[in-house]
């Protein structure tokens, strides 16, 4: 048992020297744990719980930050700052949940297609594939959202819809170029079947990539998510979302800027956190690999 555990410390600490090489993809990491646990504990540790959810306090309302409410409150008097950590937890779901969908339905289609490259089926599902890539995403998201009740989940499934091909698009590159390598053609030989090629034989090789890009997407998801919710196409009220927070607060610019300042800068920080720590994670994969 000793000596199964020694390889693997060794490999998981030579992980994180690599990964923790740049100071600044430790920070990374650092904004992306505080968001994860604020999104699993945030409504038992900020200052006003009561005020995520329905909740009117007209003597308190748009109060600048100050002792009592760091961040301020908005128009009804709900504390801003308990607001934005109550939020958190949609938009990591948000964000998991899309990339859990479209990261393996565009590997399957895209390794398909790779695997199969100048063949009938390589045809139909790269040409599938590239009208959903012709389309501006924004629009596709938005024009999926707004024929649909606006939610939270069928924001979920706008988003999913117009994010599949760029997975599609890496893995038909990585399994177009396996597809001929010496250890496939054994595979086949050896009489193989198509799935186990795939799953067996290819994708470990294309998982480094996938995972890269699916933690560097998570921040683009968050952002999408929110400019759907600013919209109004998202979270409905009286639900905290961080888009719908911007969209409401802009009215009253430059007055009552802390409406809007606090959950652009929630957005900001999430974001910045999540490329940084997506370019730990392809520093520290690329060392694995080589």
């Amino acid at each position: 048992m000793t000596l199964l555990k020694e390889p693997l410390k060794n490999s998981l600490k030579k992980s994180w020297l690599k990964y923790s090489e740049s100071k600044i993809t430790v920070l990374g990491l650092v904004i992306v744990v505080g968001f994860a646990l604020l999104a699993c504990v945030g409504e038992h540790v900020v200052p006003y719980p009561e005020h995520i959810g329905s909740f009117v306090d007209f003597a308190n309302a748009s109060r600048p930050p100050n002792l009592r409410h760091p961040f301020g409150t908005d128009l009804i008097g709900r504390d801003i700052l308990s607001r934005i950590v109550g939020s958190f937890r949609n938009t990591l779901l948000m964000g998991v949940i899309v990339l859990c969908i479209s990261a393996p339905v565009g590997f399957i289609v895209g390794v398909v297609a790779g695997y199969n490259k100048g063949k009938l089926i390589d045809t139909v599902l790269m040409r599938l594939t590239d009208i959903f890539l012709a389309l501006p995403p924004l629009v596709l998201a938005l024009a999926i959202a707004s024929v649909l009740q606006p939610n939270m989940i069928n924001s979920m499934l706008a988003i999913t819809v117009m994010w599949w091909p760029w997975y599609a698009r890496l893995s038909y590159g990585v399994a177009s170029s396996l597809r001929t390598e010496n250890y496939i053609v054994y595979a086949e030989l050896t009489g193989a079947g198509m799935f186990h090629i795939l799953f067996r034989e290819i994708l470990p090789n294309c998982l480094s990539s996938l995972l890269t890009k699916m933690t560097l997407d998570m921040g683009y998801v968050i952002i999408m998510g929110a400019t759907l919710s600013y919209a109004g196409l998202g979270e409905q009220a009286p639900k905290p979302a961080l888009g719908s927070m911007i969209s409401q607060g802009v009215k009253y610019m430059p007055a009552q800027w802390w409406f809007t300042v606090f959950p652009a800068i929630a957005i900001i920080v999430i974001i910045l956190g999540f490329n940084l720590f997506g370019d730990g994670i392809s520093n520290m994969l690329g060392a694995d690999e080589s």
